[in-house]
């Protein structure tokens, strides 16, 4: 159980409450899970920058106490949005002096998100340059992938990390079910629920159970798209032999269980969200379908050849990290209400093949859960 003062959240062996730490360094990443998820690298940076100092990250509490609990940070600030950050006087008060702090903005180029952190008096700022907020640092590259835009501001710190430090140990092994996620944060990345519902229609014809998963405000499109894959496959009572399950599980996952469900599948079909970020970060197998947003600045970071990625905003399908400015050319507003054109170019044929060749790709046994075992999921 952590140790809360106010409104930080310290982890029970966090150094600093032994008397021996030098410091405290705060990171601000006041965004969403995917967000948090492309940060993982600098904050292991942050570790080998500073590795005597406390790290708290200001963040979402839901997604910033799972990192906690996964060892990435040692305590958190609830944020929201950018509200002056309420941790000084806890984190005075945890430690029974002041010994300063550094102040690491891992959030955007400013200069609002700067003047969070400098309200906090640091010693130091670590961040890219803002003229208007009086920061010096290194420049902002619009077009750079968001896992390299944080560790190069990071490694330039001192804290060098990589790509490579993106990955999440798995807390299972392989299982066998799909996970299909139909949502995401706005209309203008979200495939339409009826594409959904065909391929997870396709893939439980094909024997795989589907595991359909959303928030607690996407019940209705999970349902819709669980209620029309079951149709399509004749119902319960006229699906044939060897047909998987659709199973709906909207609303009743937390983070740590989402991550589980999406770490040990064997399949994630989504749009380019968090779910798609977790799948990259535990090496699961992914379809992920890009439209305002381009795949050279959002996509996998790592192991391309364990996804594939569609993507209609150029002519042609390009992998995530294609270094090509063509790749990067369309950009759509990813927070627009209407289905993005280049995302609604991509048809259900695509997506299942490209599920189908991942599926039929090498499988590591030792992955595998013996036998006809599957995950187990209560809706």
């Amino acid at each position: 159980m952590a140790v809360t003062a106010g409104a930080t959240e310290l982890a029970p062996d966090l150094p600093g409450l032994a008397g021996q730490d030098e410091g405290t360094v705060l990171v601000l990443r006041a965004l969403g899970l995917g967000d948090a998820l492309t940060a993982v690298p600098a904050l292991r940076g942050v570790r080998r920058a500073w590795p005597g100092r406390r790290v708290l990250l200001a963040a979402p509490a839901e997604v910033g106490g799972w990192l906690r609990d996964l060892g990435l940070v040692d305590g958190v600030v609830p944020t929201r949005g950018l509200e002056p950050l309420a941790w000084a006087q806890e984190a005075r008060t945890l430690t029974g002096a002041d010994p300063g702090h550094v102040a690491v903005n891992l959030h955007g180029s400013g200069p609002e998100s700067h003047r969070v952190l400098l309200h906090t008096a640091p010693e130091r700022v670590v961040a890219f340059a803002s003229g208007d907020a009086g920061v010096d640092g290194p420049h902002w590259d619009p077009d750079e992938h968001e896992v390299d835009r944080w560790c190069r501001l990071v490694t330039a710190a001192g804290g060098a990390c990589s790509r490579e430090d993106l990955r999440l140990d798995p807390p299972g092994s392989r299982g066998r079910h799909v996970v299909v996620h139909p949502g995401a944060a706005s209309g203008a990345r979200r495939w339409p629920a009826d594409r959904f519902a065909a391929v997870a229609r396709d893939l439980a014809a094909a024997g795989h159970d589907v595991v359909v998963t959303g928030g607690p405000d996407e019940r209705d499109l999970c349902a819709r798209v669980v209620a029309d894959a079951d149709a399509a496959l004749g119902g319960p009572a006229g699906a044939p032999d060897g047909t998987g399950s659709v199973t709906d599980t909207a609303g009743t996952l937390d983070l740590p269980a989402l991550a589980d469900v999406v770490a040990t599948a064997r399949l994630v079909v989504c749009g380019d969200t968090g779910v798609a970020h977790l799948a990259t970060a535990y090496g699961t197998p992914s379809v992920v379908l890009f439209g305002p947003t381009p795949p050279a600045t959002w996509g996998p970071a790592v192991d391309p050849e364990r996804h594939a990625v569609l993507w209609h905003g150029d002519t042609e399908q390009r992998p995530a990290h294609a270094p090509d400015d063509a790749a990067r050319g369309y950009r759509g507003d990813p927070h627009a209400a209407d289905l993005d054109p280049a995302l609604g170019r991509i048809t259900v044929a695509e997506v299942v093949a490209a599920a189908r060749s991942l599926l039929a790709g090498p499988q590591d046994p030792a992955e595998m859960r013996a036998g006809d075992e599957a995950l187990s999921v209560e809706a």
